[in-house]
């Protein structure tokens, strides 16, 4: 049985993202690429509230984020209380 992982979207944005010149910003995109390199040794979740977010901003780049998110299983999000 695989390990379940949620996926939240500075995951997905870091993937996608132009390089950065911030050694720290780097530092998180190659990360990021390298887990993806294993993704799918997980069952991946994301939310509708990940969706919601990856859909905002740039035309290109949220294309792409909603593009590397497209074949995760979507948990439902309870808001309040």
């Amino acid at each position: 049985m695989k390990q379940k992982v949620y996926i939240e979207t500075s995951v997905i944005s870091y993937l996608v993202a132009r390089p950065s010149k911030n050694i720290v910003m780097a530092g998180h995109q190659v990360t990021t690429q390298d887990m993806w390199n294993i993704i799918n040794n997980y069952d991946i979740y994301i939310s509708d509230i990940v969706i919601q977010e990856a859909s905002k901003g740039d035309k290109k780049q949220s294309s792409l984020r909603l593009e590397a998110i497209n074949s995760f299983k979507i948990l439902e999000m309870s808001r309040g209380i």
